[in-house]
């Protein structure tokens, strides 16, 4: 937290795995919306949890637990605030960690590992036995696998509660749940309210789906605008001065959204639009990684100022995202050491040529498609037209797996590229593009600072370099 809203500190003490409860107490009362989501506070005397924006008038500490999740906090018996909605708060509590075993199992079963598959599915993909899981996830979560996969249900659940006028029925399809039954037990198990009793909005069931999606302050959004508008692609993407939008897939569900930026309330209001329910929370959750709204940007650059401390750092910087590795990885191969404008357009030919159309526009080329497709109408080497066919056979047959650093085992694909890929496709937050020409140029701005030092978070020192080589040339970096 900041000396009188100065600085960030961290919210752990330096002697103690716990929640730094002083640091807590003075975040809740100041209500510092960039504590949102780093922790909760539990009220003995309710037994509720809240965030740390909650409006209600503030418990006294002596009726206080702090939480750093809202699983935490519901394992330990309270139920979620009605008031300020923990289901809302932006999502990373300092468990999940980074680029372990753990953080794989958390993504895939956020994804849906467990509403389509068994455990020992889940265990088969992450290479363990199921024992092991099960204790990784009591040791570090503190619940296990299938109880997590409940609850963030229940949790995405109550928000479109909140947020939107689908029928009972249909938001516990879209939350994961094929029997209103074991939603209705499951919801008062980890709610402990009856669906019913939260649906307080009125409004018609035909109204457009919209949810707003918050964040930590700050956000530089200008920063994320500008780079994406940079490389939007027509018929594919929109970019105004307060929004971004797009057209999407999702196994067989299509649709398109915009996300509109509302700064006062430290969120984005997101439009959606997707005809198939069931995608809803896989693709909500794609959405906050496409605009980095769960990074803790506090934390990520108190670490960065230690390792450079010469290099002066935009505050709020996120990671520009792409929909899917699949489609960074295609984009990072027509950007091959041409220009941006020049990568854009050999992009917009692809989708223009080979993408699905979608009302007045296109989805992005599948694999499948691009595989069989001689691509003669992209005016590039036949050597990268190959290469670009190749990646996608690889990737429609699935072969390429979650790790875009694992395809520089296929011919034509290079460290650059898949690091490339992972950072956009993934928000990997520790890549370094070391060859990168934009990060060459800014490089001297680090001084004498060993850049491995901003581990695990390289991903954005490599785009507040892009941001600082961008004050002097036109462009960040040479991809789309």
């Amino acid at each position: 937290m900041r000396d009188t809203l100065g600085t960030c500190r961290p919210l752990r003490s330096e002697s103690s795995a716990m929640l730094d409860p002083d640091l807590c107490r003075r975040a809740r009362l100041a209500r510092d919306a960039r504590f949102d989501g780093r922790f909760v506070t539990a009220v003995l005397t309710t037994g509720i949890y809240c965030r740390p924006i909650c409006p209600a008038t503030p418990p006294r500490e002596r009726n206080v637990r702090y939480y750093e999740s809202a699983l935490a906090a519901a394992a330990a018996g309270f139920r979620p605030c009605l008031r300020c909605r923990p289901d809302s708060a932006p999502d990373s509590p300092g468990w999940r960690g980074t680029q372990t075993t753990l953080e794989r199992a958390l993504h895939l079963i956020d994804e849906g590992a467990l509403e389509t598959g068994s455990l020992g599915t889940l265990c088969e993909r992450l290479g363990i036995g199921e024992r092991y899981l099960r204790r990784l996830f009591q040791e570090r979560v503190g619940v296990s696998p299938k109880s997590y996969a409940l609850h963030r249900q229940c949790l995405f659940a109550k928000q479109l509660l909140h947020q939107t006028c689908l029928p009972i029925t249909e938001v516990a399809y879209a939350s994961g749940f094929r029997s209103l039954r074991r939603f209705n037990d499951a919801f008062r198990r980890h709610i402990g309210r009856a669906p019913r009793e939260l649906r307080r909005r009125a409004g018609t069931p035909d109204e457009a789906l919209t949810l707003t999606l918050a964040y930590r302050p700050p956000y530089a959004w200008a920063a994320l605008r500008d780079f994406l508008a940079g490389r939007a692609i027509d018929g594919l993407e929109w970019v105004g001065e307060g929004h971004y939008g797009r057209t999407l897939r999702r196994g067989e569900a299509r649709g398109h959204f915009t996300a509109e930026h509302c700064p006062e309330h430290h969120a984005f209001r997101v439009r959606l639009a997707l005809d198939d329910l069931s995608a809803l929370a896989p693709v909500v959750r794609r959405i906050r990684r496409l605009l980095d709204l769960d990074a803790d940007t506090a934390t990520i650059e108190a670490h960065l100022h230690q390792a450079a401390p010469s290099l002066p750092l935009i505050e709020g910087l996120r990671l520009p995202g792409t929909w899917s590795p699949f489609e960074a990885g295609v984009r990072a191969l027509l950007g091959q050491q041409i220009s941006v404008t020049a990568a854009r357009r050999l992009v917009e030919t692809l989708v223009t040529t080979l993408g699905e159309p979608l009302a007045n526009h296109r989805c992005f080329p599948t694999p499948e498609v691009i595989a069989a497709s001689d691509l003669a109408f992209l005016g590039m080497p036949e050597s990268r037209r190959a290469t670009l066919r190749r990646f996608a056979a690889w990737y429609a047959a699935g072969e390429a797996g979650d790790d875009p650093a694992a395809w520089t085992t296929l011919k034509g694909i290079g460290l650059w590229t898949a690091h490339y890929a992972a950072l956009r496709g993934t928000g990997h937050p520790d890549i370094w593009l070391a060859g990168d020409a934009g990060v060459r140029r800014a490089l001297p701005r680090l001084g004498d600072a060993d850049p491995t030092a901003a581990a695990p978070w390289r991903s954005y020192l490599t785009l507040q370099l892009w941001c600082h080589d961008r004050v002097s040339r036109t462009t960040m970096e040479p991809t789309p």
